[in-house]
């Protein structure tokens, strides 16, 4: 697969996660291509940290509204009903637990549910902005990444790098796998299309627990 298939690959898992009625916040890069996989027949209302609820699917190319960007400057579109505030209200949704779920990527996850999406000490970065909010403040944590970067696993033992939050990631939903935090440890409960479980032990350095029920990732 080419790295769009990677990313297609697991939008469309996370995309499975999501129940109707769900106020769910989708962070930048990868994680905003779920609401295109969403099942018309489901209705989720998206939400963006810098003051929105009701974000569509990402515009077609040449229809791009400059007026409307997503928290890291993505252009988005908006649904009907879409509502506009400041960012005070935005955070108020967040940290007051209206928010089901989060889909956020990341650095590093570690065997403990542990976080560090937001920084890699001497390289220039953005900031954290409001993951640390959503991880706290959502009901439940998705992350959706690759699961390696450059060959390095990306899902640890322990963090390396400066954490985002500790002990707050339920899922995560990689290329290779859908695995489980659960206090035992991360339970490996889907393997992708391509690969088998050795392909995923191979490419993990935390420990893996096999779930007994374990199938292939539908997507």
């Amino acid at each position: 697969m080419d790295k769009f298939q990677i990313k297609e690959l697991i939008a469309k898992r996370v995309a499975k996660e999501l129940h109707d009625g769900d106020v769910v916040n989708l962070g930048i890069g990868l994680p905003t291509m779920v609401a295109n996989y969403v099942p018309k027949d489901i209705d989720i209302t998206f939400q963006s940290e810098n003051g929105f609820v009701g974000l569509g699917s990402a515009p077609e190319e040449g229809k791009e509204d400059k007026d409307l960007t997503n928290a890291g400057g993505q252009y988005v579109t908006v649904k009907p009903g879409a509502a506009f505030f400041d960012s005070a209200t935005s955070f108020g949704i967040i940290r007051g637990g209206h928010v089901d779920a989060t889909v956020l990527g990341a650095l590093q996850v570690d065997e403990k549910g542990n976080l560090a999406n937001w920084m890699i000490p001497g390289k220039m970065v953005p900031g954290m902005g409001g993951a640390m909010d959503l991880v706290v403040g959502a009901k439940k944590v998705i992350i959706a990444m690759t699961h390696t970067a450059k060959g390095n696993p990306k899902i640890l033992k322990k963090c390396t790098l400066p954490l985002t939050a500790a002990g707050q990631v339920n899922l995560i939903i990689t290329e290779m796998g859908v695995i489980e935090v659960t206090e035992k440890g991360l339970v490996l409960k889907e393997i992708g299309p391509e690969v088998s479980i050795e392909d995923v032990k191979a490419a993990t350095d935390a420990e893996l627990i096999i779930a007994d029920d374990i199938k292939k990732m539908e997507v």
